[in-house]
């Protein structure tokens, strides 16, 4: 699961969609209220960004090696609160939620919270799993390189990022 800043206005904008439609919210300014689910997306690509660097700073003065940073991340990420990974979307819907909340454009919020979870969590993981997508539509065109090569590894690379500028995630 991956947050692309790409994406941003698009998941902001069905998610809010889709709760109005849905009657879980009602709203006095539908794209104001956009704009705070967007903030709240691009605060965690924001604090995502300073966990990651806090990750290497670790990596490095400990003298491990780059193999540990997954491993380092999680660490620093569950030291400050903060969902990465498959908890990614949890710690999102929890905030978005939050910001309904204190939100001036938010008039009302009809639904619970687990109602709430159900409908954002399916917008959420649509547009978060894009990377399956790119990594399957990357191994349909590669099909005449054998995997595991060092020619593979390189087109893959390749590959992968011109449908990623295509789709607008870079």
């Amino acid at each position: 699961m991956r947050l692309y800043q790409g994406k941003i206005p698009i998941i902001s904008a069905e998610l809010v969609r889709t709760l109005i439609n849905e009657g879980d919210i009602e709203v006095t300014d539908q794209e104001e209220v956009e704009k705070d689910v967007e903030a709240v997306l691009k605060e965690y690509l924001r604090v995502e960004r300073l966990i990651d660097e806090e990750a290497k700073d670790r990596l490095s003065k400990m003298g491990m090696s780059y193999s540990d940073f997954s491993k380092v991340k999680k660490m620093v990420a569950k030291q400050k609160g903060f969902g990465i990974g498959e908890d990614a979307i949890s710690y999102l819907v929890s905030q978005i939620i939050e910001c309904f909340m204190h939100s001036a454009h938010v008039e009302e919020v009809f639904s619970d919270d687990p109602t709430l979870n159900v409908k954002m969590r399916s917008v959420l993981r649509k547009h978060m799993s894009v990377d399956e997508d790119v990594d399957r539509e990357v191994r349909e065109k590669m099909k005449n390189i054998v995997e595991g090569t060092r020619e593979w590894e390189i087109e893959y690379e390749k590959r992968k990022e011109e449908i990623k500028k295509k789709l607008k995630l870079t």
